[in-house]
């Protein structure tokens, strides 16, 4: 089923077995299909390289499988990215015909249209080795957002550091404030701000995927390395060195889940109201417990319950 994206038979034929099996060691996959030692290890390391299985972190060395859904889409956007190349290559190539005219190498293009802005968001994150920056603010592709949620918990697992400044709007967006804490308990590292100018997506900051509006056509650019991409590096670590850590780390020093909750919505900027909708509390006792915080880290303001806690430890 997976020979179309260059995946073998006996490639499938372990990933299968992971599937059912959860996960195991390299030998008791070999034991389990019936092949060597050195074969299983050499097609789990192909595996992993397309997406397929990740290490599990223990003593021993062992593989899960990639969900199915997650995996395929993994494949499908790679061949979409070699088409995408094998495109760019025929543009040059048309270019040596008499009369054609070839490109200047201007170091970005143009991605139009919804679908092709939601692979072309995955695809640069999963050609990330070692760190993702985001700048994330409202509006939403609504097809996008589960599949980056599903995206970043797997490279995270895979080691991959995830930085993401947030506009205070967005964790206004349904949903959205359960996916950043689930998000930063997995490993990422959140800061929020008022007012976040853009969206944007840098990878190992080599390229990045720049969010052009949000009206119709949807279209970004994709930027490689360039002055312009070493101006927005510099604006996400002004925006970062500006942001107020958003979650409690797990040092979290006393305060329990619900306090540690309370911290994250009013370091985001929620209110009263909206922190008892969102805890189940009375608009009374957030308000008395709200008090109690911050007369705990000093603070006359949730601005500064949010400077106090970074310093103490409290939020990262």
């Amino acid at each position: 089923m997976l020979e179309p994206f260059g995946v073998t038979g006996s490639e499938e034929t372990l990933y299968r077995a992971l599937l059912t099996a959860g996960d195991a060691t390299p030998a008791a996959l070999a034991e389990s299909v019936g092949q060597s030692p050195a074969l299983t290890a050499r097609r789990l390391r192909a595996l992993e390289a397309k997406g397929l299985v990740v290490r599990t972190r223990g003593r021993s060395v062992r593989f899960r499988a990639a969900p199915p859904d997650l995996a395929i889409e993994v494949l499908a956007l790679d061949q979409q990215q070699r088409i995408e190349r094998a495109r760019a290559a025929a543009a040059e190539l048309a270019a040596l015909r008499p009369g054609g005219v070839r490109s200047r190498g201007v170091p970005l293009m143009v991605v139009r249209g919804p679908e092709a802005n939601t692979g072309r968001y995955l695809q640069a994150q999963l050609a990330a080795r070692e760190e993702v920056l985001i700048l994330d603010k409202p509006p939403y592709l609504a097809d996008g957002v589960e599949p980056q949620y599903d995206l970043q918990l797997e490279l995270m697992a895979r080691g991959v550091t995830y930085r993401t400044v947030y506009d205070s709007r967005s964790l206004e967006e349904p949903g959205q404030f359960e996916r950043v804490e689930q998000l930063a308990r997995a490993g990422e590292r959140a800061r929020v701000v008022d007012g976040v100018p853009l969206k944007l997506l840098i990878t190992d900051r080599s390229s990045g995927l720049l969010p052009l509006g949000s009206g119709e056509p949807r279209e970004s650019v994709a930027l490689e390395p360039s002055p312009l991409l070493d101006g927005l590096l510099a604006l996400f670590e002004s925006l970062w060195a500006r942001g107020t850590p958003l979650w409690s780390s797990p040092k979290e020093a006393g305060l329990d889940t619900v306090g540690r909750r309370m911290l994250g919505y009013a370091i985001a900027g929620c209110t009263d109201a909206a922190i008892a909708r969102r805890t189940g509390l009375s608009k009374r006792t957030v308000e008395r417990r709200m008090r109690a915080l911050m007369d705990a880290l000093g603070a006359r303001t949730r601005f500064q319950a949010g400077l106090q806690a970074s310093r103490r430890g409290l939020a990262e």
